[in-house]
């Protein structure tokens, strides 16, 4: 391997791995989202819905 070879192999692994590393963190610290828009309540409409058949 040439060392311009195994300087793009560093940093592909270091651009990969850090990305995980990044988001791994990230969604650690905001897990999701604790308020949702106005109407995005649940209306139960599963309890209404037509029946499903397997046929």
């Amino acid at each position: 391997m040439t060392a311009t070879a195994v300087f793009f192999l560093v940093l592909a692994v270091a651009l990969v791995w850090g990305g995980l590393i990044a988001s791994v963190v990230g969604l650690s610290r905001r897990p999701g989202r604790l308020d949702f828009p106005p109407g995005g309540e649940d209306d139960h409409r599963e309890d209404v819905a037509p029946v499903e058949r397997d046929t």
